[in-house]
């Protein structure tokens, strides 16, 4: 689970980062991300997006919980190190195929949307 202080919580959060924020995808999510420039509180945040097209309830909060843990393990590692002085905020859109998929090509598709969305965020 996500601490707290890594989480998005509101609409208004959601919003932003899905209209300002850059965006990178495959066949099982798509990643927004939006660089902050004041990094006052944690370095990075995300949040979730799994609709109805993922599946039922219970696959959704399982998709949820699965893109949760894998978000939580990228952003630990130093290969997801963010630039000094900046913070990120994240949001990851699962697509209908998320569910489906297999642990290592989900970790796949998310870690390689991230690193794109993040780097189309640098750029701009």
């Amino acid at each position: 689970m996500l601490p707290a202080p890594h989480r998005l919580t509101t609409s208004q959060d959601f919003a932003t980062v899905m209209r300002r924020g850059s965006r990178a995808g495959s066949a099982t999510v798509v990643v927004s991300a939006r660089l902050l420039s004041k990094p006052a509180g944690p370095r990075w945040r995300c949040g979730f997006i799994v609709s109805k097209t993922v599946g039922n309830a219970v696959v959704r909060h399982r998709t949820t919980r699965r893109l949760r843990h894998i978000v939580a393990e990228l952003m630990q590692s130093p290969q997801m190190a963010l630039p000094d002085g900046l913070s990120v905020d994240f949001a990851v859109r699962a697509l209908a195929d998320a569910a489906a998929a297999d642990h290592r090509t989900l970790r796949a598709d998310v870690e390689s949307s991230l690193r794109r969305s993040l780097r189309k965020a640098q750029r701009q």
